[in-house]
């Protein structure tokens, strides 16, 4: 695909899904990725459930656009290749276990010495420093190392995961930011640079208000359900079929909300006429609001809500929010290999925005055109 990034030629060892999040991010943005994979099965998750059409769907999800080629890092003939690719690439990913490339020979210290514009992008549990370096990692491990699951779920819960691997993909999206930042950093300076991303570090990064309330309070956040911790009425409220969210970020909003419920007066109470106040009576509030959304379906209060500019929306599930008109004007989902996917996020003007992507590779789909390509010089 044409894009920012085009002209940037990306090597990429990553494998299974912080990575090639971050490398496919790459490729939506015009880089040229190519995949360098074990010619033992190659990605881990070209074996990963669902499949489809006889390939794995997540691989298929994570691997789009890019190129594939397959190299034993430990034979010396491939390995040649391998640096072939370094000499010619802009940045090189990678998401081993801390170490792992310097075991090989082909750290970042000694690939400087032969592409010194290189941008070594490294993705890990814990990061290259540190007492847990060395330790291996998953999405759950660092949600619950970082305190995400703490505050996931409702009152009274167990530790509950996100329902997405946020874990890694917070990994993959500050990668891809550092990447970029490094990018325009070689423009000035000529040299590459080496990122070194943590997946903690990027839930630690994510914890939001949890931090800053634990720091200014003393008091250890706990999960609140759909509750804001900061900003009242901003929930879910059930309604007489089903349950809706409603969010309210100041008191002209309130009143707004007063009025579309009937109940003017409710603004006009001591216990909720200010965000604070409406913040120590929380439960109360709730029961006030719902006396009146259990009259009437989902659908009423929703219209109603939109026309006095109340933010507000019904609770999709998956096939509803993939069906929604808006979620099709932004062309968030294409399709690759017959497949149907997330789209690209990040708008660019002037780059046009297609509804197919090149599919996945086969393992070694490009080996043999990438290498007549290093042997041409």
């Amino acid at each position: 695909m044409a894009g920012p990034l085009t002209g940037v030629t990306v090597v990429d060892l990553t494998r299974v899904l912080a990575g090639p999040y971050c490398t496919m991010m790459l490729a939506e943005l015009g880089a040229r990725v190519i995949k360098v994979e074990n010619p033992d099965g190659g990605d881990d998750s070209r074996q990963f459930e669902p499949f489809f059409q006889g390939k794995s769907a997540y691989f298929m999800s994570l691997n789009r656009g890019k190129e594939s080629i397959a190299l034993n890092l430990k034979d010396a003939a491939d390995k040649a290749v391998f640096l072939g690719l370094v000499r010619r690439a802009d940045v090189l990913a990678e998401n081993f276990r801390p170490g792992t490339m310097e075991k090989l020979g082909l750290g970042y210290e000694m690939l400087k010495t032969i592409q010194p514009r290189l941008i070594y992008a490294a993705i890990s549990g814990f990061g290259h420093t540190g007492p847990w370096r060395e330790k291996p990692a998953y999405d759950l491990i660092v949600q619950a190392l970082g305190g995400l699951m703490s505050v996931t779920g409702q009152p009274g819960s167990p530790p509950t995961k996100a329902g997405t691997s946020i874990g890694d993909i917070t990994g993959g999206l500050f990668c891809l930011a550092g990447i970029n930042a490094a990018l325009f950093q070689r423009e000035r300076t000529g040299l590459g640079t080496k990122i070194d991303v943590a997946m903690l570090d990027g839930q630690i990064a994510i914890l939001e208000s949890a931090v800053m309330r634990y720091a200014t309070t003393g008091v250890i956040p706990g999960p609140m359900g759909n509750r804001h911790p900061s900003i009242a009425p901003f929930e879910s409220f059930t309604t007489a079929d089903r349950a809706i969210i409603v969010g309210i970020g100041n008191d002209s909003l309130f009143r707004r909300l007063c009025q579309a419920l009937g109940r003017p007066e409710l603004a006009g109470d001591p216990r909720f006429q200010s965000n604070r106040s409406r913040l120590v009576n929380i439960d109360a509030l709730k029961d006030a609001i719902e006396e009146v959304l259990k009259h009437k379906p989902a659908e009423h209060w929703l219209t109603e809500l939109e026309l006095a500019g109340v933010p507000s929306c019904p609770i999709n599930n998956i096939a509803d929010s993939l069906a929604s008109p808006q979620v099709r004007a932004r062309n968030m989902l294409v399709e690759a290999g017959g497949l149907t996917m997330p789209g690209n996020p990040i708008k660019v003007s002037g780059v046009e925005e297609t509804t197919t992507r090149r599919p996945a590779p086969e393992l070694d789909e490009h080996g043999a055109r990438i290498r007549r390509e290093l042997s041409q010089g």
